[in-house]
């Protein structure tokens, strides 16, 4: 019964340290990371000042940079009758506006992309370094697997940061290569003896 209960708790702390260093390990990666590679900011892109300036043409708007929507009053139906348009005040039948944020916006959303590509890259990399390392490891299980679901834990964070970005084929040779990988290591070193 001492025995039985002694291995329990063995495995118990096998599994803690596994889990440990799966988490340690994803958070490592991610620090170091951001460390090397700086995510863009929308402050750096789009400046806010204490004081806007009011932007009411379409020359004002383009002059910085913003995208202009001309708006008129819609034409109403009832019954697919037109309906004779409301009276409004002079200030409020020009409905057009500005987003000022347009070009600094588009520039923002590329550099996003670029880092989560950036970020994608090396995380595949620390992820299958971390497996091969994972894989290699033969003197302690439980600091073989927690490499190994730590290279499995950082291959999935890159995947789902860059997914949405990832062009198709792009998408379709990383899955082909990490299938791949997957069975050659299946076969070379978890394959039957």
């Amino acid at each position: 019964m001492e025995n039985s209960l002694e291995g329990r708790a063995t495995r118990l702390k096998q599994w803690s340290l596994t889990i440990a260093i799966v988490i340690v390990l994803n958070l490592l990666f991610n620090v170091g990371v951001q460390m090397f590679a700086q995510e863009p900011r929308w402050e750096n892109f789009c400046k806010q000042n204490q004081v806007e300036q009011r932007l009411d043409s379409k020359d004002k708007c383009l002059a910085i940079g913003g995208q202009w929507f001309e708006q008129s009053e819609p034409n109403t139906l009832k019954n697919n009758r037109p309906v004779a348009p409301k009276p409004t005040p002079p200030e409020m039948t020009d409905t057009s506006y500005c987003n000022p944020t347009f070009t600094c916006q588009k520039e923002f959303e590329a550099a996003t992309k670029n880092y989560n590509k950036n970020v994608f890259i090396a995380l595949i990399i620390l992820g299958i370094i971390s497996l091969l390392l994972g894989f290699a490891i033969k003197n302690s299980a439980a600091v073989s697997l927690g490499f190994t679901w730590g290279g499995v834990l950082s291959l999935v964070i890159g995947s789902v940061r860059y997914w949405a970005d990832m062009d198709e084929y792009i998408r379709f040779i990383m899955l082909a290569i990490a299938l791949a990988l997957l069975v050659w290591l299946g076969i070379k070193k978890l394959g039957d003896k």
